[in-house]
């Protein structure tokens, strides 16, 4: 096993985990003792899905269209071949482990997704009116077939919706209708989302805009792992499921109520389809799972659902909020594509630049001198452009240079915007440093000053345990294990001798000169 391997952190949690406080009640509950848990094998399993589960929709591979499947399979192995996925270095309690999945964030341009203190940056798939540079047609071909992917789950998660909505409205208490929803309101088209007059369901129209807010995906975090390269995975602790790809948990940075879905393509042979010695009282262990549970409910079993090629599933309304999933190992290698409407009001281009457009409102330039000043230094002004400078620094700038240059590995899309975000960085630069000019004057009320003074403390107390923060996780043990083109870049960073910056990159001086002020 190479350095990189020793260095990850295998079954830990890579999405919202589990609280550990509850997961260790839950487990003394327990004592020695396993939770029973079903597989499509058991009797009562379908009773159990449509009573206890069933905002899950499960799709087996026939229903996808057979060009569709070729498509997207081809562009999973491309995407492979050119090394697209990685495995990220996230924060968990104040330490770095590797991710035991590798995986590749495809989506609308500019946009990001967030988790555990990890920003992850889409590759844009092909958007109209939008130029966007591949590093080789197939990975053009392979971004296009993910958007189409995209396109068909986005209809099959409405139709999903029609059908619990009319179930919901109608109050049904026979489950054997439930049974109508895998074909209910056919009446879609191929193309594109829904109207109310497509529909063979009663919708009110402002539910309409719902649905397919709900359903609207704008990326896919694409997932790779092969369990035989990680011979130290985590066994699944409360039902006894065997080898755990992926903890239980929530999915996290999502739109409220909306559905995940996730298709599934195990590169499984012939052999790979049965074990001589597999318990059938338990799931193939050879086989990739979906394990789901109620959240902390030690009354309700477990489900563990196969995943064959080509598979899908539909999480639906709050079903990522009342129950939790994990991912149970087969024995081949696994790729799955997760599409999500990704709560992006904090994380695309737009909102950024935005937020730089007005931080930079506040900088003036003389016509004459061409002098740089600030129009105001009311506290609630100096508060907010320093708010967005910090959100630019270790949002945006640390986050995507963390991640070394992968992202080239498919595009070169994100150098040009990010080259913008830090000049837009430089400009806040100046204004810190114009603000701490400012307050040395003793132009305002010593009350006035006092509070600035205090503000521009808060904050650039907070700026400067980040980047020493920021600059340890680049120089870490786990960092330097990464091949060169992987290893963080601890950007921007320069010393005192580069004199084009108003400010130093360690502000321990600066803080401390503030804090005589107020003395």
């Amino acid at each position: 096993m190479n350095e990189h391997n020793k260095n990850c952190q295998i079954g830990t949690c890579w999405k919202m985990p589990e609280c550990s406080w509850e997961k260790k009640k839950l487990l003394e509950e327990l004592g020695e003792g396993k939770l029973p848990y079903l597989t499509p094998a058991d009797a009562d399993f379908h009773h159990l899905q449509k009573t206890r589960y069933s905002k899950l929709i499960f799709r087996k591979s026939d229903t996808v269209p057979e060009e569709l499947h070729h498509m997207v399979q081809e562009g999973f192995l491309t995407l492979r071949k050119h090394g697209c996925f990685f495995q990220d270095l996230v924060r968990i309690k104040g330490k770095d482990f590797f991710t035991p999945v590798s995986r590749i964030l495809i989506g609308n341009p500019g946009c990001t997704y967030k988790y555990l203190n990890t920003r992850l940056f889409t590759v844009p798939w092909p958007t109209e009116g939008c130029e966007i540079k591949y590093c080789s047609s197939q990975i053009h071909d392979a971004c296009k077939a993910l958007i189409k992917l995209n396109d068909y789950l986005h209809i099959e998660a409405v139709k999903a919706l029609q059908g619990q909505y009319l179930l919901d409205t109608k109050d049904i208490k026979d489950t054997s209708v439930i049974d109508r929803e895998q074909n209910f309101a056919t009446s879609l088209t191929e193309k594109g989302s829904f109207s109310k007059d497509q529909s063979s369901c009663y919708v009110p129209e402002d539910d309409y805009t719902s649905l397919n807010n709900r359903t609207s995906y704008n990326l896919t975090l694409l997932n790779y792992m092969d369990p035989l390269q990680m011979p130290y995975l985590k066994q699944e602790p409360y039902f006894g499921m065997g080898n755990m790809a992926v903890s239980w948990h929530h999915d996290e940075n999502l739109v409220e109520r909306s559905t995940v879905a996730v298709y599934s393509y195990s590169c499984e042979d012939s052999s790979a389809e049965e074990t001589s010695d597999w318990n059938l009282k338990g799931r193939d262990p050879a086989v990739w799972h979906v394990g789901l549970k109620v959240a902390w409910d030690i009354e309700t079993p477990g489900l563990a659902i196969p995943l064959r090629q080509g598979d899908f599933y539909l999480m639906l309304d709050d079903l990522n909020m009342t129950h939790q999933h994990c991912v149970l190992a087969g024995f081949s290698p696994r790729f799955s594509s997760t599409h999500r409407v990704a709560d992006c009001s904090r994380g695309t281009l737009e909102y950024i630049f935005g937020q730089c457009e007005l931080a930079l409102q506040n900088l003036q330039t003389d016509p004459n001198s061409m002098a740089l000043s600030l129009k105001s230094v009311e506290t609630a002004v100096v508060k907010q452009v320093e708010e967005i400078h910090n959100e630019v620094e270790f949002e945006w700038l640390r986050q995507f240079w963390f991640q070394g240059k992968r992202y080239l590995k498919c595009t070169d899309w994100w150098l040009k915007p990010m080259a913008k975000l830090e000049e837009f960085w430089r400009k806040m630069e100046i204004m810190t440093s114009l603000a701490l000019q400012e307050v040395r004057k003793k132009e305002q009320t010593e009350e006035q000053r006092n509070e600035t003074i205090s503000c521009l403390l808060l904050l650039l107390t907070e700026r400067q345990r980040l980047r020493n923060e920021w600059t340890a996780r680049c120089q870490s043990e786990p960092a330097e294990s990464l091949p060169e083109e992987q290893k963080p870049e601890c950007h921007p960073f320069w010393t005192n001798e580069e004199s084009n910056m108003p400010l130093p990159f360690d502000l321990e001086e600066v803080i401390v000169h503030l804090q005589n002020l107020v003395q």
